[in-house]
């Protein structure tokens, strides 16, 4: 339907029409050379009178050309397209309506049947994961109260541990300061001792010294 430049004359149909003659408004009484000369002039003006108004037609009046247009349209809608977009409606407007009276009340049909059996295997799918949940859920309830058994055996065997080190440390500790007391002991009777002997040689030397400056002047008298 769409043409690219202007209807032409022979496509549409449309002949342009002929401009009116200007009227002259020439004197009623001239005389006589004066009249002909008006009479030759106004000859001579008709050819020019008529190509202005072929080119006033051409150029500004564009009734005869639109008029072309609406029928080439017209003709281009009507004639050959014909009743298409009729019998595409009328097609359409069986499809609807063969659609609401078979195809939907059917699907209805199947959606409820088959949703009928989708709720029910939904409900026990729900209801097997339910059990499932709450067994787990019971699983984790006594894996976490055996976790927390264990974690309180383990602290009490760890307080038990603690105590025993502590009542061992402090027997290892009694032990060694008894030890020390009794090398403290020994030490200082030892020390003791030693003093006693060191006393008794001591007398025994002044003695020998004491014995010995005896015998000394006999000795040199002897000699």
């Amino acid at each position: 339907m769409s043409r690219a430049g202007p209807a032409s004359p022979g496509r549409s149909g449309a002949t342009l029409p002929l401009p009116l003659p200007l009227p002259l408004s020439l004197p009623l009484a001239l005389p006589g050379d004066r009249k002909r000369e008006a009479l030759s002039a106004g000859a001579l003006l008709q050819p020019i009178i008529k190509d202005v108004g072929e080119i006033y037609s051409r150029l500004l009046d564009h009734r005869p050309v639109i008029q072309g247009e609406i029928r080439y349209f017209v003709k281009e809608f009507e004639e050959k397209r014909g009743l298409r977009e009729l019998r595409v409606l009328e097609n359409l407007k069986s499809t609807i309506f063969e659609a609401n009276e078979n195809i939907l009340p059917k699907c209805e049909q199947s959606m409820h049947d088959n949703l009928n059996e989708v709720l029910k295997r939904l409900q026990a799918s729900n209801n097997m994961i339910h059990r499932l949940q709450e067994r787990e859920h019971e699983e984790r309830k006594l894996q976490a109260d055996k976790v927390m058994a264990d974690e309180e055996n383990r602290i009490a065997q760890w307080e038990s541990f603690m105590k025993e080190q502590q009542n061992k440390q402090a027997e290892v500790d009694e032990e060694h300061r008894k030890a020390m007391e009794r090398l403290k002991e020994q030490y200082s009777e030892m020390e003791k001792e030693l003093a006693k002997y060191d006393a008794g040689r001591e007398v025994k030397r002044k003695r020998e010294r004491e014995v010995f400056r005896k015998e000394e002047p006999g000795r040199h008298g002897t000699k």
